[in-house]
This record gives C-alpha cells, structure tokens and sequence, in this order.
C-alpha cells in the first residue's frame, strides 16, 4: 500500500517543482513616450509612466507566456485648431492631457538567445480610469473607456532583473465625442523590472 502511494506523490513533487522552476513574478516600471494621432493633437510624443507587477510562465523550450497589471499614465497636448474641429463642445482653455490606464498585455515569449534575450508580442487590454472632465462641457467623456492594442518588443534578463523595450499601437478609436476624428495611441514603454 504505501509504495502505491509513494510513487504518485514523488510524481506529483516533481512536476510541481518543474513547473515551480519555469514561474516566476516580479514588478516594473518606467516611461511612456506615446503620442495620440488624431485633428486635435500635436504630431509629438509626451511622456509618462507606468508600474505595476507581471508574471513568466514557462510553457517548455523556447516558449513562454508573460501576463501583466499595469498602471499606465499617457500625456498628450491638444492643437491649437481643437476648439474648431470640435465647436461648442470644449469648454477650456486647456491644452494638456492627461489619461490614466489600467492595462493588461498577455505576452507570448521567445527566447532568442538562452534565457539573456527574450523577443515579445501579444494584446493589451485597458480600461481608462480617469479623464479630465473639466475639458468638455456638462462634465462629458471625450474619450472611450477601453482601448486594445497590440505590443511588440524584447527583453534583456540579467539575473533577476528585467530590462524591456516595447512599441505599442492602439487599434481602437478612442474618440467618445463623434466620428468626425479617429484618435489612436501609439507609443514606447522602456521598463526596469525585478523578478522574484
């Protein structure tokens, strides 16, 4: 009796440590450098931050998945012909723009050379979580609550610290006002992270 239960736990202790091996988490952050195309905006990248925590999941070779959570802070500078495009719609003299995003990119991982360069790719899903509402009238959404993208980049590990370079593209149109205008974000993210 005991050795038919002696050889499913030793089993079971050795795909758990596998699987232990190929899981880490950790946390980063570092800039946004994003620009929103649209009318209203100035053709120029702003910066802006973003923290928050991921997690590497081996799925075996050279492939891996990386989920994260982060806060995402993008700036942007209306042009001086907004109030034109958009007329009794603005109510302010204001001409910065703050967005503030909680975003999760689900990263497929291919390690390029051993464990030292990791190329990525994958969606990113945000959900806005504030906006200036002092830029519309009657306290209105000029931009929509959720955006999608698509992330593409590459990571340096060095023992446990994680340095990323990333372009992300927004593929929704964010304008919650009208039609009139497709406004879209696109941008880089160069992170420090630190797995643990």
């Amino acid at each position: 009796m005991k050795t038919k239960l002696f050889f499913p736990l030793v089993t079971a202790l050795l795909v758990s440590q596998a699987l232990f091996a190929q899981f880490h988490i950790g946390f980063k952050g570092g800039a946004n450098i994003v620009k929103i195309d649209g009318v209203s905006f100035k053709d120029q990248f702003k910066y802006g931050y973003h923290l928050g925590g991921f997690a590497e999941i081996g799925l075996g070779g050279k492939f891996g998945l990386q989920p994260e959570v982060l806060f995402n802070q993008y700036s942007t500078t209306l042009d001086s012909n907004y109030k034109s495009v958009y007329q009794n719609v603005f109510n302010s003299d204001q001409s910065s723009v703050k967005l503030n995003y909680l975003s999760i990119p689900i990263l497929l991982n291919y390690k390029l050379l051993g464990n030292f360069l990791t190329l990525q790719a994958g969606p990113q899903f945000s959900v806005l979580m504030n906006q200036d509402k002092n830029l519309l009238q009657n306290g209105g959404e000029a931009f929509k609550n959720g955006d999608f993208a698509m992330v593409g980049g590459a990571q340096l590990k060095v023992s446990a610290i994680r340095i990323t370079g990333r372009y992300v593209v927004g593929l929704n149109n964010i304008n919650d006002i009208n039609n009139k205008d497709k406004w879209k974000s696109q941008g880089f993210q160069l992170s420090l992270g630190l797995a643990l």
